[in-house]
């Protein structure tokens, strides 16, 4: 009869790619880790739903005190009344155009600016990157009258490329796609050098390729940052019908009094295509911010 010690310590066979049982179970370390991060992101959904239950609700139960948490009907015709009080189809195409066009400027500027600073040497580098960088503690506000007189004297006013052209240049989108490039091992780059490739085409070629994830996280942060400017479109522009969206839902807004259900509706079908757009290259985001930082 075999012995029951042997037996008991015998070590537990397995199949071949199964998990270990210790590496199945849960540790109950990360319950209070889930936890926080569960309400954290209830936290930053809140008020995404508190703006869509808004949207629906009456103007008097939009203004009520207390606030009425749910509507007693439907206040469907809010997004009618959208249409009806701005030219919401000339405002969406205008922040269609801004948004492209800062986007694709800055893909373009900083992917050049990035990779000259993070792989080329020359005399003057850090210093000059230096310069450059310190365009990031000037507060934008100060800009805006040195701007808005760039523009009167091209006399660009009330016109799309005088929301467009300043937001085509980004000292963070040259710092983030220099982090990228530097992250890059210097053997592809000489590689790419042995075989007779120059500067440009070593650019273009192979390392602008492999540079993907950080200029779709460029791209996004672009994207949502000239899709909610508000500031400088209503300095440049005071025609209506060159306004994007963002100056557009601003005039919702009355001296006296605000339809906020009205108010909330436009800017829930301003922020559908943002929304639409992080969530299909989110994964291409974190994943360009994640590398980014790579190297220093």
């Amino acid at each position: 009869m075999p012995d029951s010690t042997a037996v008991a310590e015998a070590p537990a066979v397995t199949r071949p790619g199964a998990a270990p049982a210790a590496r199945r179970t849960r540790k109950p370390g990360h319950l209070p880790v889930h936890l926080i991060l569960l309400i954290g992101a209830l936290l930053m959904v809140l008020p995404f739903v508190w703006e869509l239950v808004t949207s629906l609700k009456t103007y008097h139960e939009a203004i009520s005190v207390p606030p009425t948490l749910w509507p007693h009907e439907f206040a469907w015709s809010n997004y009618s009344k959208v249409l009806g009080q701005i030219p919401f189809g000339s405002m969406f195409l205008n922040s269609v155009l801004l948004t492209l066009g800062r986007t694709a400027g800055q893909l373009v500027t900083c992917s050049l600016a990035g990779y000259v600073f993070a792989r080329l040497r020359f005399p003057g580098r850090g210093i000059l990157f230096a310069a450059y960088l310190s365009v990031l503690m000037i507060p934008g506000q100060l800009l805006l009258i040195p701007q808005y007189d760039i523009m009167q004297g091209l006399h660009w006013l009330n016109s799309i490329q005088a929301v467009v052209v300043p937001g085509m240049f980004s000292a963070f989108g040259t710092f983030l796609l220099r982090q990228f490039f530097l992250s890059m091992p210097d053997e592809i780059e000489e590689a790419a050098r042995l075989d007779g490739a120059g500067p440009v085409r070593v650019f273009w070629n192979v390392m602008l390729p492999l540079a993907r994830p950080g200029l779709v996280a460029l791209g996004l942060i672009t994207m949502l940052w000239s899709w909610n400017d508000l500031l400088w479109p209503l300095i440049v522009n005071t025609d209506t019908d060159k306004m994007p969206l963002s100056a557009g839902l601003a005039t919702l807004q009355g001296q006296y009094s605000t339809d906020f259900g009205v108010l909330m509706a436009g800017a829930l079908m301003a922020s559908a295509p943002m929304i639409i757009a992080f969530v299909f290259l989110q994964r291409h985001f974190i994943k360009g911010i994640a590398l980014s930082a790579g190297k220093g």
